[in-house]
């Protein structure tokens, strides 16, 4: 059974720094792409990052390029998410994101999903 279990979320203020955990279980995790979401009600989710299966290839929305980076430890089965100098517009629940394939930016081409932890950034 695959399961992804966040940690992490929490309240920070404009500046600040956090540092999402999602390990993996279930499946193969050095040979799964993963990747971070994030909600905010009232729009759709949208994609944040994902980091591909070995590590060696990145890739970020434009709002985060420069503050946020996304790493994994295959040892751990974790993949991270390093959010640096947080706005209040990155005040989302965040969701991990196992298995991705294809177009990365699109939710459909994600099978398999964490609970979500809340990031809020106050100003």
């Amino acid at each position: 059974q695959v399961q992804l279990v966040e940690s992490g979320g929490g309240l920070v203020q404009a500046g600040g720094s956090l540092r999402l955990s999602c390990t993996f279980f279930g499946l193969s995790f050095s040979s799964s792409t993963m990747g971070w979401f994030r909600h905010v009600p009232g729009k759709e989710r949208e994609f944040v990052a994902a980091i591909v299966k070995n590590g060696a290839v990145t890739y970020y929305t434009d709002a985060v390029k420069g503050r946020f980076t996304i790493s994994k430890d295959n040892a751990k089965n974790t993949v991270y998410l390093q959010m640096n100098d947080l706005k209040p517009e990155d005040t989302a629940v965040y969701y991990c994101a196992a298995d991705g394939s294809g177009n990365l930016v699109s939710r459909s081409r994600w099978p398999y999903w964490g609970q979500g932890t809340q990031v809020t950034v106050s100003s």
